[in-house]
This record gives structure tokens, C-alpha cells and sequence, in this order.
């Protein structure tokens, strides 16, 4: 049975509710795990609070601050921040940190962009090593949601775990992403699947629920877990409907 994440960003967002109700009510889904962005401007005594009480999980959270980590001044700031992310997701018993390149910056060339990025990502596997949290570097469409990120291709997204050569640092593949960049999963992933940290899906166009546009996201995953990958998959799509009859039916529909 494949499992899966809500992300609460975007589902089970009721007006008036505290953020921590979400978890609840991804509970109350059927859902098994929840996701969030940003952890520096949240209760975190009322998230781990709701998770003791649900037993639900936290699959991840982005890693910060959210600094591009394609300019090489900002590496210490963005490592002190990957020293306390861990810690928290410890706390949490989140097994994934989410990474951002950060955008394209005109004063230096992408090789150098690249090993800036690479120089950072080695020194933070040092960190991650032995606490039991993964980060995934994330690959994003400049198509539509982030133009100017440096990092839209997942080829190169692997490329660049490969060069850090850390098993601590992955990527995470978002289907949507990916599919926006016209991408085909089977030949960017290739036989490259253990890199793969964490999976995101949304449909296209719209960024909406599964099964509402044009992505033909169950048998992209259906060739992933294929492959033997066996982690979350996390449903970060702006929904329709908040009702929860919605997720249990995108969840159904994409083998869960």
C-alpha cells in the first residue's frame, strides 16, 4: 500500500482554524502523514502536540532559511539553519528536509552557481549525517510558479547529488514540476530512483487535485515504485474542495 502526505499548506485549510487542526483533520481522512513549508513561523508546541495526539506523521518540511544556496555568501547562514531544521525535525520525527536552489543570480556563471551549491550541500551532509533526516534538493518548473530558479531540470538536480555523493542528500521529484518542464520521468530518473528523497504531485494545468488536468501522474508512479521506490508521496496541490471525500478519492485514485 503506497502511502501519503498531506500537505497542509493547501489542504485542510479551513478559515478560522488553527494550523495545527489540520493535522486532525488529515487524520480524520485516513490520511497517515501531514507536510508543511516554513517551520519558523508556526506553534511548533501545538504541531507536536497534534501529532501525539493523532499518531499521524510528518513526512517533511523545507529546510531554512530559504536562501539561495547558489550564492556562496550565503552558506554558513543557510547551514546554521539546517542545524536547527534538523533538530526540529527530529523533534517532529520528520524523516525529509526540503532544500531550494534559490534563483539564477546574474554575478556569477551557473558552474559557478553549481558548485557553490554543491560546496554547501557536502558540508550539510555532515550535519545530517546519523540523525535520521534526509534533504532533498528540489528541482521547480520556471515555466509557470518560479521563473529565475536556477534549478528546473531534474536531470541536473540528480547530476548535482551525484557530484555531492552523500547518501544524506537526495532530491525530491515533484511530478508536476517536472511534467510542467516537459519532462519524462522514466528518462530523467533512469535508474537513479535511490536519490529520490520524497514525491510530490499535482495536476497540470492549474497545480489543482490529481485526476483535473492533463498529467498522467498513477502511471508515472506506478513506474516509480516500479523501480523500488518505496517513500511518501506528498499531495501538494491547491484543491478544489476542502472536502475531505476529495483527498480520499485523489489518494484511491493513485493507488492508496
Amino acid at each position: 500500500m503506497r502511502q501519503f502526505s498531506a500537505c497542509i499548506e493547501w489542504l485542510f485549510a479551513r478559515d478560522g482554524d488553527a494550523f495545527a487542526d489540520r493535522i486532525r483533520l488529515a487524520q480524520a481522512a485516513g490520511l497517515d502523514a501531514v507536510e508543511f513549508w516554513h517551520w519558523t513561523n508556526k506553534d511548533l508546541d501545538a504541531i507536536a502536540a497534534a501529532v501525539a495526539e493523532t499518531g499521524i506523521g510528518v513526512s517533511g518540511m523545507v529546510a531554512e532559511p530559504m536562501i539561495a544556496l547558489t550564492n556562496p555568501a550565503n552558506k554558513e547562514a543557510w547551514l546554521n539553519g539546517l542545524r536547527e531544521s534538523v533538530a526540529v525535525a527530529q523533534r517532529l520525527g520528520a524523516p525529509v528536509l526540503i532544500a531550494q536552489a534559490g534563483d539564477e543570480l546574474a554575478e556569477f556563471s551557473r558552474a559557478e552557481q553549481r558548485a557553490a551549491i554543491v560546496a554547501t550541500l557536502r558540508v550539510g551532509a555532515d550535519i545530517l549525517e546519523g540523525s535520521g533526516v534526509r534533504l532533498g534538493l528540489e528541482p521547480l518548473n520556471t515555466k509557470i510558479d518560479h521563473a529565475g530558479y536556477y534549478l528546473s531540470s531534474t536531470a541536473e538536480g540528480l547530476d548535482i547529488v551525484d557530484e555531492v555523493g552523500r547518501p544524506e542528500v537526495g532530491i525530491v521529484y515533484d511530478l508536476y514540476h517536472s511534467a510542467v518542464m516537459g519532462e519524462d520521468t522514466q528518462q530523467v530518473v533512469g535508474d537513479r530512483i535511490d536519490r529520490i528523497v520524497h514525491l510530490h504531485v499535482a495536476d497540470h494545468p492549474g497545480r489543482n487535485d490529481p485526476g483535473t488536468g492533463r498529467i498522467d501522474l498513477a502511471e508515472r508512479l506506478d513506474w516509480l515504485y516500479a523501480q523500488g521506490y518505496r517513500g511518501r508521496v506528498g499531495l501538494e496541490y491547491k484543491p478544489t474542495t476542502q472536502d475531505p471525500a476529495a483527498v480520499r478519492s485523489v489518494v484511491k485514485s493513485l493507488g492508496g
